[in-house]
């Protein structure tokens, strides 16, 4: 009997674009060096605080391991409420506030709320690169509008985004405090892009994960929820990864249109049944207890932000601008064409590993982001090596 050769059958179209990460790539280098400073990912070399710890570990031990409300168990979602009265001064109603599994879940969740084949999601770059990923994903396109450079900081031409939305933009997608660049939306530039959006009939999806990360004083960032009516076409994604040192622990949430209630819970239990019941309760702890953590990490970020500036501003060679908040500095290096393999040559020649500008949007060639919530320590000989290598 002659043999019959099967192919796999086809899937979808957009799955055939997905490339792998920029970010995956530097770092997959890293672990053949076993020296190097990987400083490519977005975490803090902190551990989660003890109180988060003991009170996941309190909940497993109580028998907090089986399914919750899709939603999000109910003192979580009492305890996202306080949050955002204490920090933003804004009453959010419980039917707003949905607990995930992620931030990137909520971000995923508001896409498949929005998104159809052939709209376009309008994107505000440099960002990070799983954003693209999504809406791609979803079959849609998306388009990229620059933030501007310089000494100061970043700055976004809101006349830009204006330009190039159409019929078919479903949102605006735009991180505030922005990684990879530190750059902070003002609460007048939020007036604006939400009056913008109004006028267009378009989403606005804000991504404000980095918003206890500041250093002007403030104890956040300003948020689209202190600006905007509660009819807004508006999505606020947060998540407890960065503020509270909880990246594996796979926690956010998504503050979105009462109307959306039923959806946004559909969509949750259909992506991740929500995230881990006891890691839930670690969250509530994480918002009642862990106010000095968040003020540590921001003392922390706020000495790694000094280190990196005063490290790359003295030379010619680089090109940093001024950082507001998160932790990341996303700066150029005269002369680098092709940042993805100068990037991995920088592994191996200094034994120090960067995310290439590229990986967040077409543009930043040269460019590269170092994650500085880092121990003094290893921050300085990372940069004693980048600097000499460079």
């Amino acid at each position: 009997m002659a043999h019959v050769q099967q192919s796999t059958p086809a899937f979808r179209e957009p799955l055939t674009r997905m490339r792998t990460q920029r970010i995956v790539e530097v770092n997959r280098v890293c672990r053949d060096y076993p020296d190097a400073i990987s400083l490519c990912f977005g975490e803090s070399d902190l551990p989660t605080p003890a109180v988060v710890q003991q009170a996941a570990a309190s909940a497993m031990a109580s028998g907090q391991t089986l399914y919750a409300d899709r939603r999000g168990i109910a003192p979580l979602r009492s305890a996202i409420q306080a949050y955002h009265k204490r920090t933003h001064g804004i009453d959010i109603g419980p039917e707003r506030i949905s607990a995930t599994s992620s931030g990137m879940t909520s971000i995923m969740i508001a896409l498949q709320c929005l998104v159809e084949p052939s709209d376009n999601v309008v994107v505000v770059a440099p960002v990070w690169p799983n954003v693209t990923i999504a809406v791609e994903s979803m079959g849609a396109t998306v388009r990229f509008v620059g933030l501007d450079a310089s000494p100061e900081g970043w700055s976004l031409d809101l006349g830009r985004v204006d330009d190039a939305c159409d019929d078919r933009t479903r949102a605006v997608f735009l991180a505030s405090p922005g990684n990879p660049t530190g750059w902070t939306m003002t609460s007048a530039e939020q007036r604006e892009l939400l009056e913008l959006a109004r006028r267009r009939g378009t989403w606005i999806i804000a991504d404000e994960v980095y918003n206890r990360i500041v250093y002007d004083g403030s104890v956040a960032s300003p948020s689209f929820l202190e600006v905007a009516r509660e009819d807004d076409a508006l999505f606020v994604v947060q998540s407890f990864s960065k503020t509270w040192s909880m990246t594996g622990w796979r926690l956010g949430w998504l503050v979105h249109p009462a109307g959306l209630v039923h959806p946004v819970g559909n969509l949750s239990a259909i992506n991740s049944t929500g995230s881990a019941t006891f890691v839930q309760h670690a969250g509530v702890a994480a918002i009642h207890d862990g106010e000095p953590f968040v003020e540590e990490m921001r003392a922390r970020c706020a000495l790694g932000r000094d280190i990196v500036m005063d490290a790359l501003r003295g030379d010619d060679r680089f090109r940093v601008p001024r950082v507001p908040a998160a932790f990341y500095s996303f700066f150029q290096i005269d002369g680098v064409d092709d940042d993805l393999e100068y990037a991995k040559q920088l592994v191996a020649r200094a034994g120090v590993g960067l995310a290439p500008g590229t990986a967040f949007g077409p543009g930043y060639e040269g460019y590269f982001r170092i994650c500085f919530a880092q121990s003094p320590e290893r921050l300085t000989k990372a940069l004693e090596r980048l600097v000499a290598a460079v």
